[in-house]
């Protein structure tokens, strides 16, 4: 296949950053496809258009979801990519890979694919970019029999659930967050595969409320891990910091003066619910009021830590924009225990309460977030059977009306009337 003239695209070539045209042109020596990704955006960037046309349905034998269609609308001009689908591989979890697997799978993309890759997606997938449809089931029968590798989600199904390093690397996971999503992702095979949803669903599991997989932003179900007793305080450690003995911030901002460390002024004053001070020479923190920001203990590492009966917060409904505009996850469950030692039963059935709502009265294309904010939450939190909490609360009611459904008012007046006659009777 011929090259193209881009001058548009070369001009994203020049300048201090990496180019991810130089990486096409390079691999183009050994893929010639890849001149006609080139010539095609090329093209597009010229008419102000796509030419990939929407879609299409495409995947392997089994499973409805995993590989994106994806078919140029100019296939006589641009043979190279008549057909280039998208494939999503399932990461394992924290995306912790042999450089030898690594190798192997870009071989085999390299032999049934364009060679090019997305390391990693959005998606949270490692993502294999660009094959004929026909070389799709060799590709996936040597990917599952030889590398013993699974696609990911597409398509209106359970999206590939994704995870932060937990335990295995960080000292303030509240929970083993690769155990879950590696539990959740085998137990929920079928809803991976085969999509039957209204629309896609996302599992995140972050340690602690630092978040690092930004689940309380991206996902239908985020999993953060929390405590619920106090923060444990090393008092000597609290005064080495304000002595300037130990670098704050774990030492982050190294090679640069930021001046001697000020308690009140980094740490006590940017509380948001103003919830610390110090008292005769010591922190004190206010712990029921306390909301887990985690800025303190970021700050000052060697001095506080989590409290020790930990577990996780359940949020649902966070998505990027769709329908109507992006929202984060709201708090529905604030603490739950998560764990293998039960199987993870609790949070599975509260993922399978959620869905058999959403699926009964979601909308198509609707993520399960819109529902809730369609529907109103307290509507969703009596369907899943919990108690209204303070924290459910995002502004003062504004309707000063209330509206009791016929049970609550006639048993309650019911046991108004039994409470006045056992007063009276007494």
């Amino acid at each position: 296949m011929a090259k193209h003239e881009t001058p548009l695209l070369d001009e994203l070539e020049k300048g201090p950053w990496p180019s991810f045209v130089t990486d096409i042109k390079r691999q183009a020596e050994k893929k010639p496809e890849c001149w006609d990704i080139l010539g095609q955006l090329e093209l597009s960037f010229v008419e102000k258009i796509t030419h990939w046309k929407h879609g299409g349905i495409v995947g392997v034998f089994g499973y409805g979801g995993g590989i994106v269609g994806r078919y140029s609308d100019l296939p006589k001009r641009f043979p190279g990519v008549e057909h280039f689908h998208t494939v999503r591989l399932n990461q394992p979890s924290s995306k912790y890979y042999s450089t030898k697997h690594l190798r192997d799978i870009c071989d085999l993309w390299e032999k049934y694919g364009s060679g090019m890759t997305n390391m990693h997606g959005s998606t949270g997938d490692m993502v294999m970019l660009g094959c004929r449809t026909e070389a799709l089931e060799p590709f996936f029968y040597e990917l599952t029999h030889n590398l013993k590798q699974d696609l990911g989600g597409s398509g209106s199904n359970l999206r590939t659930p994704a995870n932060c390093l937990g335990k295995s690397r960080c000292e303030w996971a509240c929970y083993d967050t690769e155990e879950a999503c590696y539990q959740m992702t085998m137990h929920y095979q079928d809803e991976i595969h085969r999509p039957a949803f209204p629309y896609k669903f996302k599992f995140k599991f972050s340690g602690c409320p630092n978040d690092c997989v930004a689940a309380i932003a991206r996902s239908d179900i985020a999993v953060i891990g929390t405590w619920r007793d106090n923060i444990r305080i090393d008092q000597a450690a609290v005064k080495e910091y304000v002595a300037g003995n130990i670098p704050s911030n774990g030492g982050a901002h190294a090679g640069r003066d930021w001046g001697k460390f000020n308690i009140e002024k980094e740490v006590i004053n940017l509380c948001p619910t103003n919830c610390m001070w110090m008292e005769g020479g010591e922190l004190k923190i206010d712990d029921a009021e306390c909301t887990r920001c985690m800025h303190c203990i970021n700050v000052m590492p060697r001095a506080l830590r989590p409290g020790a009966d930990q577990g996780a917060t359940i949020c649902v409904g966070a998505k990027a924009p769709i329908l109507d505009g992006a929202q984060f996850a709201t708090l529905i469950v604030p603490f739950m225990k998560v764990s293998a030692d039960n199987e993870f039963e609790e949070l599975i059935e509260f993922i399978e309460k959620v869905w058999d709502w959403w699926m009964e009265v979601g909308k198509n294309r609707e993520r399960c977030g819109e529902t809730m904010q369609r529907m109103g939450l307290p509507t969703f939190i009596k369907v899943m059977g919990l108690d209204p909490l303070p924290q459910h609360i995002k502004e003062p009611r504004s309707n000063p009306y209330v509206f009791w459904q016929e049970e609550e008012v006639e048993g309650g007046f019911q046991r108004d009337v039994e409470e006045f006659r056992a007063r009276h009777a007494a």
